[in-house]
Order: structure tokens, then sequence, then C-alpha cells
């Protein structure tokens, strides 16, 4: 009787663990082509250059991260943040991808890629276009769709030099050219 119990329960065992131990259908390739596909609709919506469409890529509590700022957290605050950039009228974003990763778990992408931004300076109003690579984190919502959570971008310039300037230069003050002529006559 006792040996028919040990076998029943290793028996039971056994089938659990198999249970247990399904495997778990490997979905990063697609993970990475629909994260690609968010991507590619973002960049056309960035162009609408309407701040509704441009948060709805965040989750409500997603993370941007820009340079020289303190981190934005949540989707409203980053709408907030984007508004002002979105009414320059220069203002102009794209970006690609250049590395996908997905999660085993099919729970996370994330993207690394470069992007290239146009934008008015605010002390003169010239145009200056700034690249550099970015950093997303995606993670797949309830609803099978998939926002970002977290989002940095890191200028390629160097912390001395400027964006390009435009094709209407800002003329140098008298200063400027005083303190230029000085130094060459030297």
């Amino acid at each position: 009787m006792l040996r028919r119990r040990s076998l029943f329960a290793c028996l039971g065992l056994l089938a659990l663990t198999g249970a247990c131990t399904s495997t778990v259908p490997d979905t990063r390739e697609a993970d990475v082509k629909a994260v690609k596909n968010v991507e590619a609709a973002w960049v056309k919506d960035i162009a609408t250059k309407d701040v509704d469409k441009f948060a709805s890529y965040y989750s409500d509590d997603a993370s941007l991260l820009m340079p020289n700022t303190p981190t934005i957290s949540g989707r409203e605050n980053i709408k907030a943040a984007l508004k002002p950039l979105l009414a320059d009228p220069n203002f102009a974003l794209t970006f690609q991808a250049t590395r996908a990763e997905a999660s085993k778990g099919g729970d996370f992408v994330y993207t690394v890629g470069t992007y290239s931004m146009t934008m008015s300076r605010p002390a003169d109003k010239t145009v200056a276009t700034d690249q550099g690579k970015y950093l997303t984190v995606f993670q797949k919502q309830s609803d099978g769709s998939w926002k970002a959570v977290a989002d940095m971008i890191n200028s390629n310039m160097s912390a001395r030099s400027e964006p390009a300037r435009s094709k209407h230069p800002q003329h140098k003050s008298h200063r400027t050219a005083r303190t230029h002529k000085h130094a060459h006559s030297r």
C-alpha cells in the first residue's frame, strides 16, 4: 500500500513538473517588428506637431530624460514639457533605430538609434539642428500595444559646441569683432 502511494505521489509530481516547464513561445522577433512599426508611426505623428499625438506614445508613468534638465515623469508632464517645443515653427524631429532587442518574456523592447532635431534657439530665434543618439525602452501594455516607459536623448555635440547654425547666421557683435581683431594683432 505504501509503495502504491509513493508511486502515485511520484507520478503526480512528475505531471506537475511537466506542466510547469511548458515552453513559452519566443515572440522576440515579432515584438521588435511591432516596436519598429510604432517608432515609424511616432516619427510621422511628430511631423504633425500635435502634442497629444506625440505624447500618446508614452505610458502614463513614462520618464523622459533630456539633456541639462531634470527627469520629466508622467505622460501629462511630458506633454506639458513638449508643448512649447512643438509650438516652435522650426521644430522638426526624426529618429531611426539602429538596434532593437526584445526581452525573452515578451514584455520589453529597447531601441537604440540616431536622431536629428531642429528648433529655434530661445535667445536669438536662429535655427539650430542637433544630432545625437537615443535609447527608448518600450513596455507591452495590457491591451497589447507598446508604449515608451523611458526615453532618453544624448547629443553628439561636445559641451563647448553649439548646434549647427541655420542659413541665417547671427551677426557678430562689435565686442566679438574687437576681441577677434585684438587676438590676431598680437
